[in-house]
């Protein structure tokens, strides 16, 4: 595991086979299931083949990923936040989810904001997007509020209806 970035509550760092149990719990939390999809994670040894197969694998081809966000007071795993770059979108896209006990606290936005500066200042990324499902209006407000602004809707392989899409400019002049 390797720190990525802190916040004063957040601790934003890299996954390790540990996290199954942690990953088989988001993973199966109603709102990951409404608004990003059953990955068939329903067993211990599911959640390990998803963490070797899926999250350890974007560090190693893109150089980011997902990141585990722990809250310090705890050092207890409450969400993941992090970068995902996709096949139909130009620059990668921020994507974050909590567990039930830790929505609504802020904690997303304030992993968000990590995240984000990261991506600029150690990544030098120029613009980031982020997708969501019409319904979930409170990740599209969360959206909002860190700067992303709505650039329509986007249709990718295999989702039933199309997506939201939000972009943000991380340098100035980058079109």
């Amino acid at each position: 595991m390797k720190t990525i970035t802190e916040t004063p509550q957040l601790q934003l760092r890299t996954f390790s086979a540990d996290d199954d149990a942690f990953v088989l719990s988001l993973l199966n939390t109603p709102s990951w299931l409404k608004y990003i999809g059953d990955r068939k994670v329903k067993t211990l040894k599911d959640a390990q083949r998803y963490i070797m197969n899926s999250l350890l694998r974007l560090y190693k081809d893109q150089g980011y990923g997902a990141w585990v966000v722990v809250l310090k007071e705890t050092e207890q795993p409450i969400g993941i936040c992090g970068l995902f770059k996709r096949r139909y979108l130009e620059h990668p896209d921020l994507g974050f989810a909590f567990l039930p006990d830790a929505e609504g606290k802020g904690y997303a936005y304030e992993a968000s904001v990590a995240a984000l500066e990261y991506s600029q200042r150690q990544l030098h990324l120029p613009m980031i997007y982020a997708i969501t499902h019409p319904e979930n209006r409170r990740s599209g407000r969360l959206l909002t509020r860190l700067g992303f602004n709505q650039h329509g809707t986007i249709q990718p392989a295999g989702e039933s209806e199309p997506l939201l899409l939000f972009k943000k400019l991380l340098f100035e002049g980058w079109k």
